[in-house]
């Protein structure tokens, strides 16, 4: 049979079946897809032979991972376990809100397409992507590479888009690691929303002047074209905004924002200079400044949705709202203005001129976090779902359920075993064995290799992660130093030893964690929100808790008592968040319940 009357027969099945039972999306967000069996079309290297299976890998190595809030290999074998669970489940539409390829290299961009369209013809899963600060990294094409590549003999191996850039001597030229802007990326991924399917209902652009009463699928396929796609971002500098909303399914508009907003360094260079845009990471306070169109296209979209009686799910790559539960303040007391990446953090403005604009379910990516975050600005509520990422802690997607237009459920599926996830841990031996023969004075922890599942191995990496960059990059050093051999009972005793008892604790049971433990908690509950409680021993939950109150009630000017004070504050207020794992959301009555 033709593939595409395949196709098309699996997507009318999937109507009829949407028809009959409530309508499912998953969202899959910063997958940050690295083809580790990829090929490139101007070099031969296929990577280096993994001894355990006798296959050649294109990887980056592990202390790249483990310095980096993500990780770039074993994220592979996660994206194909989601991929199939989702699938299971019967969910025919995945929404994918940014950072779908790790820097959009032409290679990574192909590798991907591939795997979608192959979930696409065996299970008829229609995939709707936007852009992240990663795809594209600016927003025309430019030369790049990596210098931590892994090579055949442990050491890094570089690889690079020409021959004038990077640091490395051992090194592999390929034009399909630059770093693709978005008319690459729309060429090669147009077949996953960024393009109108003839089965769509409806489809648009911020930019289109036809409305859902006169569409036509001929309309829609001229204003997909890049010409047409194209606004100001500062005068004189034109760039692509790859937004769009679409109807797969009868009365639901999935609404797909281009979030990325690449302001230029130099307001009189050339505008067609791809080095001369700043990233977009920042997301969307720059939206506010320089993207303002894209709030008039959510207004307007949600009213013509409201005349029409259809739902409206949002999903883009940068939150909305402040994802801290409430200590954003308190950490930028402790820490500083620009740790912690507060710089990504979104001003209550970007919140109340979405909520005005009248959007309600937004989805979102960026930071690697599970977290759920609520505003009411008059008559109207915004929700703000954060999707954690695939190859960061905790490892996870989201599944809504729409039950009405009023009533939804989200669910958090965390993704605990992963066939192959272990796979290339033989070459990663000798990486470290070359670490070591070089004597590094950091070097990774091999305990990492004997990880027994997906979760482990990616909690692992969060352990490391604090400990060879967060703390570092983050934190005084001096608190660090005075705090660092301090138990839970030392901590117990400062608060008792200030008089701040209102009876005494056993103090031998505190004695089972350190500091290390307790700032390792902080970023686990930073990360994971309430998934986070399963992975922390109960028993010291409830010191902290005991803790918490004890330090809350201190009042003194000591520096060190006034910053333990900020922590546990901190861990409290992150500790305690709106519900994040499975709960329901009322529009009708504007509330968010946990399930």
């Amino acid at each position: 049979m033709n593939k595409g009357i395949f196709s098309f027969l699996v997507f009318v099945f999937s109507v009829v079946s949407a028809q009959e039972k409530p309508m499912q999306i998953a969202f899959l967000s910063d997958v940050h897809f690295q083809d580790l069996y990829g090929s490139f079309s101007d070099n031969d290297f296929k990577g280096i032979v993994n001894p355990k299976t006798g296959k050649a890998t294109i990887l980056r190595t592990m202390d790249a991972q483990l310095h980096s809030t993500r990780i770039f290999n074993e994220n592979y074998f996660a994206f194909l376990k989601a991929l199939e669970d989702i699938a299971q489940k019967g969910i025919r539409i995945v929404a994918m809100p940014g950072d779908f390829s790790d820097d959009g290299q032409a290679y990574n961009l192909r590798g991907l397409h591939k795997i979608l369209d192959k979930y696409h013809q065996k299970y008829g899963i229609e995939f709707y992507i936007t852009t992240g600060n990663h795809d594209p990294v600016g927003p025309f094409r430019q030369d790049a590479g990596k210098d931590d590549f892994l090579g055949q003999d442990g050491y890094p191996l570089g690889i690079y888009s020409k021959e004038n850039i990077g640091k490395t001597d051992h090194k592999i030229i390929t034009r399909d690691i630059a770093e693709s802007g978005y008319l690459e990326i729309l060429d090669e991924l147009k077949d996953f929303g960024f393009y109108p399917k003839k089965e769509n209902l409806f489809w648009s652009t911020p930019f289109s002047k036809y409305s859902l009463k006169d569409y036509s699928y001929k309309k829609a396929l001229q204003d997909a074209d890049y010409a047409k796609r194209i606004y100001n971002v500062s005068e004189g500098f034109p760039v692509p905004d790859l937004s769009y909303v679409v109807e797969p399914i009868q009365g639901i508009w999935l609404m797909a924002i281009d979030g990325n907003t690449y302001i230029p360094k130099n307001t009189v260079a050339n505008p067609a200079d791809a080095g001369n845009y700043k990233g977009a990471g920042i997301g969307y306070n720059k939206v506010l400044t320089n993207k303002k169109h894209l709030i008039d296209w959510v207004k307007n979209t949600m009213s013509e949705a409201r005349k029409y009686g259809k739902t409206v799910i949002a999903f883009t790559h940068y939150p909305m709202i402040d994802y801290n539960d409430g200590a954003t303040d308190e950490i930028k007391k402790l820490l500083g203005e620009k740790k912690w990446q507060m710089e990504r953090v979104p001003e209550e403005q970007v919140a109340q001129a979405f909520a005005e604009a009248g959007l309600q379910i937004h989805f979102a990516g960026h930071m690697h976090i599970n977290d759920t975050e609520i505003r009411t600005i008059g008559k109207n509520m915004l929700v703000n779902i954060q999707v954690p990422s695939l190859a960061a802690y905790i490892p996870a997607y989201k599944v809504l359920t729409i039950h009405s237009p009023d009533q939804m459920e989200i669910r958090t599926e965390v993704i605990h075993e992963v066939p192959r996830f272990n796979e290339l841990f033989p070459l990663y031996e000798k990486e470290y064995d070359v670490l070591k023969k070089e004597g590094k004075k950091t070097i990774w922890n091999k305990d990492i290799l004997k990880s027994a599942s997906y979760h482990d191995f990616m909690l692992f990496h969060l352990k490391e992660l604090v400990r060879l960059r967060m703390i570092p990059g983050d934190w005084p050093k001096d608190l660090i130093e005075s705090t660092k051999d301090l138990t839970g009972e030392d901590l117990l005793r400062l608060v008792q030893n200030k008089g701040l008892e209102e009876e005494r604790t056993d103090t031998e049971a505190f004695k089972k964690w350190k500091m290390e433990d307790l700032l390792l908690d902080l970023y686990k509950f930073q990360s994971a929100d309430e998934l986070a409680f399963k992975d922390i021993p109960t028993e010291r939950l409830q010191q902290y808790q005991v803790l918490e109150k004890r330090f809350d009630r201190y009042e003194g000017t000591d520096a060190l008592m006034l910053k333990l004070k900020s922590i546990f504050k901190i861990l409290s207020l992150l500790s305690h968040g709106d519900p994040a794992d499975h709960f329901e959301i009322d529009l009708k009555k504007r509330s968010v319940n946990r399930l």
